[in-house]
């Protein structure tokens, strides 16, 4: 009897012994401790950035004294202005050829760099970094005294050349060039880190390989250097996109969105919407209609590398 009734204290005994294990088991693994190290920043994020994101749409339903409900009727108010198109427009265009223009360049100098003996790259990375690392609204203001009408820096170097004046901010194309070339020159940097970063994890051996087929020097980029980066170049193209599309100081600075709004992305735009013309739904509805753009980019880009993840 005493066997008996000794057994069910054992039993319970057992069992919370077991539940002890597998509790130390679960804190035990990294990708658990990964989690609740993270979850500070994760509940961060979740309060800054995605209570923000819903509250926009919501805002985006309401009329502008945010009084009464109207479902769609700011975006199909947005849909018949011809001034929203042209900003679509533009800021496609702003952000393709800014991104592009940043990759390749990007991916020159990173050679470049990556080519310098390991003493001089130190010095190389820091100096090229300079305009990633200053503040880009403080970069602009200099920007802007270059493009000056009155006392172009730009203008006093190309007349010595028999060349200008010519209008930076003043003209639609111009205007246009020179905000693309200012993101260039601030955001090159970044894909010239992240690109140095990708070339020194490529095996030396494949390079060896490669010229023992009788590669030259183009082949060995293409079918060597790249496939190894494609991963980190998608990567690095959609993160810069989604910045890009989202830029606000450079326009704002360089030309405020004018000529006649021919230089508005849709940050620019929906400040002057929703904060200047006093209408917050209506810049919150223009603001949002970067996210389908930007998703149906990150689809196609993520999608891109998972193929290639399986195809691995």
């Amino acid at each position: 009897m005493a066997d008996v009734a000794l057994q069910p204290s054992s039993t319970a005994a057992a069992r919370t012994a077991q539940k002890r294990s597998g509790l130390r088991n679960v804190l035990g693994r990294k990708s658990t401790i990964a989690f609740l190290m993270a979850l500070p920043l994760i509940l961060l994020i979740a309060t800054l950035v995605i209570y923000p994101a819903f509250y926009a749409v919501h805002l985006a339903t309401l009329n502008k004294s945010m009084a009464r409900f109207v479902g769609t009727g700011n975006f199909e108010f947005l849909f018949k202005r011809e001034t929203f198109w042209l900003v679509v427009k533009q800021s496609c265009i702003f952000a393709i050829t800014a991104v592009i223009f940043k990759a390749v360049i990007g991916f020159i100098v990173a050679h470049f760099v990556h080519n310098i003996p390991a003493k001089g790259q130190r010095k190389w990375r820091g100096m090229l970094l300079v305009p990633w690392v200053i503040p880009p609204a403080m970069s602009t203001l200099a920007w802007l005294w270059l493009f000056d009408p009155s006392y172009s820096a730009f203008n006093y170097t190309l007349s010595f050349f028999g060349i200008g004046p010519i209008p930076w901010t003043g003209d639609p194309y111009w205007a246009r060039f020179s905000v693309i070339l200012v993101n260039i020159w601030v955001g090159a940097p970044f894909f010239m880190i992240m690109y140095l970063a990708a070339l020194k994890s490529v095996p030396d051996q494949l390079y060896e390989a490669a010229a023992i087929d009788g590669a030259n020097w183009w082949q060995r980029i293409w079918y060597v250097t790249l496939p190894m980066m494609r991963n980190i170049i998608a990567i690095t193209t959609l993160f810069s996109l989604i910045v890009t599309f989202a830029n606000f100081d450079i326009v704002r600075i360089l030309t405020a969105g004018g000529p006649l709004d021919h230089t508005h992305i849709f940050a620019t735009w929906a400040f002057r919407v929703g904060i200047e013309g006093s209408d917050i739904p209506l810049g919150a509805s223009v603001s949002l209609f970067m996210v389908p753009i930007l998703a149906v980019a990150a689809i196609f880009i993520l999608r891109d590398i998972s193929k290639r993840g399986n195809e691995a």
